[in-house]
């Protein structure tokens, strides 16, 4: 978890699937560039999350598909380190997110080029091979704020929240001037939620 008020590390756990995780983290990278924190990326999955859960039929295909990039991601993972879990995620999200793309087969191989990474790692997209390790990471994120959230889960000073969601994603000075916040509340005992309903859908630039 991050080690202290100050913020040096954040961890971050996320579904490459989902828009809202994608516009969190590139406010992230934002906050990297303009404060002294270093962040450590985790996976999560939807997929994981929503199983058993009484889904409507289009959104349990999504969860269905939603299997292969974390799967890769965690292989990938375990078999290069940690260091590789960024680019792979960031050469899938811009395919799916800003690239507005659904084929993840594809998604996949091309992201594991574009990292540098062997294309075989993409056959563990549909099997099980990994599912017990893509578990253990998710749980240790969700384990944070429990069951009712979803993705990103970002931990300040060592107390995890679901969020912040935003869109668009802040730049420069007011991306770290959020970061103080949530750090901020982070370090406020007793403190739980701050929400409001969504006005508009995630603005991708």
């Amino acid at each position: 978890m991050a080690e202290n008020a100050s913020g040096d590390y954040a961890d971050f756990w996320f579904d490459p699937s989902c828009p809202w995780a994608w516009m969190t983290s590139r406010w992230m990278d934002e906050v990297t560039a303009v404060r002294p924190i270093k962040v450590r990326w985790h996976v999560m999955s939807l997929a994981v999350l929503n199983e058993g859960r009484d889904l409507p039929e289009k959104y349990q295909a999504i969860m269905k598909r939603a299997w292969g990039p974390v799967r890769v991601i965690i292989a990938a993972q375990l078999k290069f380190g940690d260091d590789v879990i960024k680019p792979l995620y960031d050469a899938m999200g811009q395919r799916i997110h800003p690239g507005g793309r659904t084929d993840f087969d594809a998604i996949i191989a091309e992201a594991l080029a574009e990292a540098g990474l062997p294309a075989d790692l993409a056959e563990v997209a549909h099997t099980d091979e990994v599912d017990e390790q893509l578990r253990a990471s998710h749980q240790e994120g969700i384990s944070l704020v429990g069951e009712d959230v979803g993705t990103p889960v970002v931990a300040f000073d060592g107390v995890a929240f679901f969020g912040p969601v935003v869109t668009p994603a802040p730049k420069g000075e007011a991306a770290g001037r959020l970061w103080d916040g949530c750090v901020l509340v982070a370090t406020t005992p007793g403190f739980f939620e701050l929400k409001r309903t969504r006005t508009q859908g995630p603005i991708f630039d």
